[in-house]
């Protein structure tokens, strides 16, 4: 008598696998291209390639030696202007921003090299304006209530979809225990919480930066585990012959 198979990843036909193995690829790829642009973002924060501690503090609490357009033009958005004319707006932050010197000469410097993304994507200050530029001429306190508002209920919506399906496909493995698979699986939503709530915390004391380090990083290897050992029962499994009777929606 041929003894029942489970429904598990293993015991999947072509079509399923290949519909989760999809959508992995997918998130897998948005996932390194979204590492990619926080390295280039946030990472740029203190000048220096990589994402640091310092980096945090930066992007939320803010460098309150200076303003938050001369922390970006030596940071982030070193490339994006030469050094002559980094320096000339840095010269007319210090003095004061006026608005004569705006007129005669800044705003020429900002219309060549800014206005492209800053007064056309939605969430960056306008650059065509002087108030505009005003904003961001100011100490640097860091991220605004209103963007970290907006970005932390992106994420909260976005991501913790992401992790639910991701979870729902690691959810039909095999062979790893329920409390080890339970534990895995909730993992990135408590990091979810506790990235986001970071952000606010730093925004007032530059000292839970570590909280975001720690829980990106937590996220991240909760995720990556369940990506990988989807995979690997999804298509290698099959390939060797391993099959399995475990029913993981439906066991107890």
């Amino acid at each position: 008598m041929k003894k029942e198979q489970g429904f598990n990843l293993p015991s999947l036909g072509l079509t399923i696998r290949s519909l989760f193995t999809g959508y992995l690829l997918v998130i897998g790829i948005g996932l390194v291209v979204a590492g990619g642009q926080i390295l280039l973002t946030h990472g740029m924060a203190d000048g220096e390639f990589g994402l640091s501690v310092d980096d945090v503090v930066y992007s939320y609490y803010g460098d309150r030696q200076g303003s938050k357009l001369e922390n970006k033009l030596n940071g982030s958005m070193e490339d994006k202007a030469s050094r002559v004319v980094r320096q000339d707006i840095i010269k007319w932050v210090r003095e004061g921003s006026s608005k004569a010197q705006w007129d005669s000469k800044i705003k020429n410097h900002f219309a060549t090299n800014c206005v492209k993304c800053h007064g056309v994507i939605p969430g960056l200050p306008d650059f065509n304006t002087f108030e505009g530029v005003k904003s961001v001429a100011q100490i640097d306190e860091g991220a605004s209530i209103s963007s970290l508002t907006r970005v932390s209920h992106i994420h909260l919506f976005g991501i913790a979809f992401i992790f639910l399906f991701v979870g729902l496909i690691f959810s039909l493995t095999v062979g790893i225990s329920r409390w080890l698979k339970t534990l895995v699986i909730v993992m990135p939503f408590v990091f979810l919480l506790v990235d986001v709530m970071s952000w606010w915390l730093t925004k007032i004391h530059p000292s839970f930066a570590w909280f975001t380090i720690i829980s990106g990083a937590g996220y991240t290897l909760a995720s990556g585990y369940m990506w990988l050992a989807s995979m690997v029962q999804m298509w290698w499994y099959p390939h060797k012959g391993i099959s399995s009777n475990e029913n993981p929606w439906f066991d107890s």
